[in-house]
Formats: structure tokens, C-alpha cells, sequence
């Protein structure tokens, strides 16, 4: 038991490293999932990072869902195993007849998986499934394998890259690291530093109405708007698929708050031409400053807070982060493990995972948090701690509890 425990734990480590769930498609590993059904002819491929509680597809053909829960997934039961997975009939085989994912949407009859193995941990998997029953031979097996080795090598590849390939602004890692830097600046030299998060509105639609193209169009017309809203001195990252974080040094939260209002004005006046006509957007911010005792993740979450607030709140605006009550105050570390929700005496669990972990409090993600109690307990099996907790706030999948 304690092996499998330190195995996931380890897992979740090179996971976390990796710094790449929730971020935007790219065409890199895109093009390897369409090579996938077209090598195959199978409807469905999937490039799948597996985190505490959920399978989320990197890059995905011919699935309609970006993340599922990790329960059912046949990719999460590959990960366990040592060579590739291969079911050729899933009703045949006791151990996925009655899975969901087979019995209904998207019916999986056959499936492939080969794991995607780094620094000794397999975090994933490149997989190839259908709706009927097939063969797969050892060749195949041999070529999918191979993919999924060019997949390690991008995802590698990728780790080092500084700038996001679509709209030219850093990436993630790049935004963090730099965040990193200035917060680190601002406490040496007891400066001022400002952090906002910014989110497109209603960017889902534009996807399923006009496509990705347009889409992608978009987000690099907004990255331009707010970099030229901006100082030379101050940074923008594309932290999320829609999502930027923005740097502000020497700023204050009220000068901060003006940038971010002149921000949100020069997006909502922008008009973006695509092949689909004339588009408009707006965009909700959150703004947070750096304080005493802090580290960048926790500026950051707390701008990330704000945003959903103004989100909440009618979109198109900008909220600041002041004042947070005790049962608010920042998670004082930031941490990646699975966990598990238990209630109803235990009878009813839910994975989840935990992103933020103090002595009196937790941040933790789930799949979805329909059905979740006020009062629960949150159990952390690498770290054998079993905690009863209290929901004080939600946003979207994040859930933010106290220990009672």
C-alpha cells in the first residue's frame, strides 16, 4: 500500500513539473493524435495526462469532453500497467464491461493505450480507441509506442519553452518564473508589485460558433490589445486557454486597479476581423498585490479569486483582492496530490485534488461540485492525514475548505 502511495506521489511530482494540465491545445501534439486515428483508422485519439481526479486530454480527435473523472477512465487503468494496454472488446473483458464510458458515451468497444513514462513515473497515455472491436497487432502496437515516445520528447521539448507559440506572449512557465523573480525583487528591496488575472467571456462560444481558427484569432487579437495597454517593464503570460496573468512592478493595487480598468476598456472596444466577420469581446480581471508573509502563488490565486468574482458578478469588469477574512486568507503552501472526499459515514467518495495545503486549510479541485456537502472529510493518503472540513467558497471546479 505504502508503495503505491509513494508511487502516485512520485507520479504527480513530474506531473506538476511538467506545469502543462489546463493549458491551451497546441498543434504539436495536436498533429500526433490525428496521425493517431489516421495510422489506426479510428475515430477517437487521445494524447491523456492523468492528475488526482480527473483524465484531462492534452490534445484529443473525435472526443467531445476535455477532461472526464479518473475513475472510469481505461487510460487511468493504464498508467498501472507496465507495457501497452490493448482491449480488443471491451465487452468481452469483465474487467470495462460495464464501465460507463463503454455502456454510454463516447461507447468505447476497443482501445489502445501506450504510457507516457517520465523520470521513471508514467503520467499518461497516447491512445487510440473505436466503437467497434478490432485487432492490434504487434506492429501496431510497436508504432503506437513509438508515438508515444515523440510525445514524451515534446512534452519535454516543451518544458523549456519561454514563449507561447499562438500569441507570442510568455508561457506559463516562463509567466511563473518570472513572477517568481519579481516577488522575489519586491521583498529584497520592499517595492510595490502588482498581479492580475485576466479571462476572455463567453470564449467557449466563439469556439463552438465560429471554430478554433477563429478562435485562436482571437486570443492573439486580446494578447496584443493588452500588451500594448501595458508598460515595457510590466509582464503578460498565457497562463490558461483563455486565461493571461499580467506582472505589474512598482505598482500598487490601486494604480494596479486603473491599469486593469484601461485594460478591460481597450478590449471591449477592440474589433477583431475573421473569416467569420466582425467579432467582440469582452473580458473579466482580478487584481491582487503582493504582501508580507506571501509568495507569487499566493498573489496569483488571489487575483485568480478576484477574476471569478468579477466573472460572478456580470462579467466585463475589474475586481480587486483586499481584505480577505481569516477563512480566506492564502494557502500557505502550494502542493499536487490526489485526495479523496468521503460523506454519507464513507459510502459516498469523490477523487479529487488537492492544490493548496496549510495547517487549518485546503485548496482542492474535483470533477465537478455538484452533490458536494457543506461538511465533508478530505483524506490525503501520501501524507496520511485525514481532515473533517467546511466548504467557505467555490468557484467553477475549486472548492476552498477550512478544518474544523
Amino acid at each position: 500500500m505504502h508503495e503505491m502511495q509513494d508511487s502516485e506521489a512520485r507520479r504527480l511530482d513530474v506531473l506538476a513539473k511538467l506545469d502543462i494540465l489546463d493549458t491551451p491545445r497546441e498543434l504539436a501534439f495536436d498533429r500526433l493524435t490525428a496521425l493517431c486515428r489516421k495510422i489506426f483508422h479510428v475515430p477517437m485519439s487521445t494524447l491523456t495526462l492523468i492528475d488526482g481526479h480527473r483524465q484531462w486530454f492534452k490534445a484529443s480527435e473525435g472526443m467531445e469532453d476535455r477532461e472526464t473523472a479518473r475513475g472510469p477512465a481505461l487510460c487511468n487503468y493504464a498508467i498501472g500497467q507496465g507495457d501497452t494496454l490493448v482491449i480488443p472488446d471491451t465487452h468481452s473483458d469483465r474487467r470495462f464491461a460495464d464501465n460507463v464510458l463503454v455502456r454510454g458515451k463516447p461507447f468505447i468497444r476497443f482501445y489502445a493505450g501506450a504510457q507516457l513514462r517520465i523520470s521513471g513515473a508514467t503520467i499518461g497515455t497516447l491512445c487510440a480507441m473505436d466503437t467497434r472491436p478490432r485487432e492490434f497487432d504487434g506492429e501496431q502496437i510497436g508504432m503506437l509506442t513509438d508515438l508515444a515516445a515523440i510525445a514524451v520528447d515534446e512534452l519535454l521539448l516543451r518544458n523549456l519553452s519561454m514563449q507561447d507559440n499562438l500569441t507570442g506572449v510568455s508561457s506559463r512557465r516562463a509567466f511563473r518564473s518570472e513572477g517568481e523573480r519579481l516577488a522575489a525583487l519586491a521583498v529584497r528591496h520592499a517595492s510595490p508589485l502588482a498581479c492580475a488575472v485576466l479571462d476572455i467571456d463567453h470564449f467557449k462560444s466563439i469556439n463552438d460558433r465560429y471554430g478554433h481558427a477563429v478562435g485562436d484569432m482571437v486570443l492573439a487579437a486580446v494578447a496584443d490589445v493588452v500588451h500594448d495597454s501595458l508598460r515595457a517593464s510590466d509582464v503578460i503570460g498565457r497562463i490558461g486557454g483563455e486565461e493571461f496573468g499580467l506582472l505589474l512592478p512598482r505598482t500598487h493595487l490601486v494604480q494596479a486597479m486603473s491599469v486593469l480598468e484601461k485594460v478591460r476598456a481597450a478590449v471591449a472596444a477592440t474589433r477583431i476581423e475573421t473569416p467569420a466577420g466582425t467579432i467582440s469581446v469582452t473580458c473579466s480581471l482580478g487584481g491582487s498585490e503582493f504582501g508580507l508573509g506571501q509568495c507569487f502563488d499566493d498573489m496569483l490565486r488571489n487575483a485568480d479569486l478576484a477574476m471569478y468574482g468579477a466573472k460572478q458578478s456580470g462579467r466585463n469588469q475589474a475586481l480587486a483582492w483586499i481584505d480577505q477574512t481569516p477563512a480566506l486568507a492564502p494557502i500557505a503552501r502550494r502542493v499536487f496530490k490526489a485526495g479523496k472526499i468521503s460523506f454519507n459515514a464513507g459510502h459516498s467518495t469523490i477523487d479529487c485534488t488537492v492544490h493548496g495545503l496549510s495547517r487549518e486549510a485546503a485548496t482542492i479541485e474535483v470533477t465537478t461540485t455538484a452533490h458536494i456537502p457543506e461538511q465533508f472529510k478530505l483524506a490525503i493518503a501520501a501524507d496520511a492525514l485525514t481532515r473533517a472540513c467546511r466548504i467557505i467558497a467555490k468557484a467553477d471546479n475549486r472548492i476552498d475548505v477550512a478544518f474544523t
